[in-house]
């Protein structure tokens, strides 16, 4: 049910943050595909991090990246399951102004095709943050994959009709990518 209007393509500064003990930016390749994703579709890359699976840590780069003028949109990949390292939505949770519920309910919704039930251990959540939409995804590549062709490659094109996020996010000049 997509639905382009006649609104020009809005060009987004997204950042890229992977959430992971064991990988590298060499072996993401969840990181890896967001970044392919967003590029191919004509948005910017900000920055790319990859950080362990610590809250404060996570927390701390999220904060910076909202605070910022020039990130309009923060990636998340990794920390949403349920072991004890486990600490993205408790991480970001906090700092959203706005939690987007639907985003976590239609993710778990599309993944329900791959996964069936496992995706009800899927904590994937979304929220609106001082002009920032920070979105958190599972780990995998195929979640990741999930994620953009299922709900972001549209809702980050200011084309898509009915609604999307571009009009709610801070207005920002395209950025030089520092990842």
């Amino acid at each position: 049910m997509s639905h382009k209007a006649d609104a020009p393509f809005v060009p987004l500064n997204i950042a890229v943050l992977t959430v992971s003990d064991t990988r590298t930016l060499e072996t993401d390749t969840s990181g890896q595909l967001f970044v392919d994703r967003l590029k191919a579709a004509g948005h910017n890359l900000a920055e790319r991090v990859l950080l362990k699976d610590d809250l404060y840590k996570i927390r701390a780069q999220v904060a910076t990246w909202i605070a910022e003028d020039v990130v309009q949109v923060v990636l998340i990949t990794g920390g949403t399951g349920f072991t004890g390292r486990d600490s993205t939505p408790e991480a970001v949770a906090c700092l959203l102004d706005k939690q987007v519920d639907g985003f976590g309910e239609l993710f778990r919704q599309i993944s329900t095709v791959d996964i069936g039930t496992s995706t009800i251990q899927s904590r994937a959540l979304a929220g609106l943050a001082n002009g920032t939409l920070v979105c958190c995804l599972p780990g995998s590549t195929n979640a990741c994959r999930t994620g953009w062709d299922g709900i972001l490659a549209e809702q980050l094109d200011a084309r898509h009709r009915p609604c999307n996020f571009v009009p709610h996010l801070k207005a920002a000049q395209p950025c030089e990518s520092r990842g």
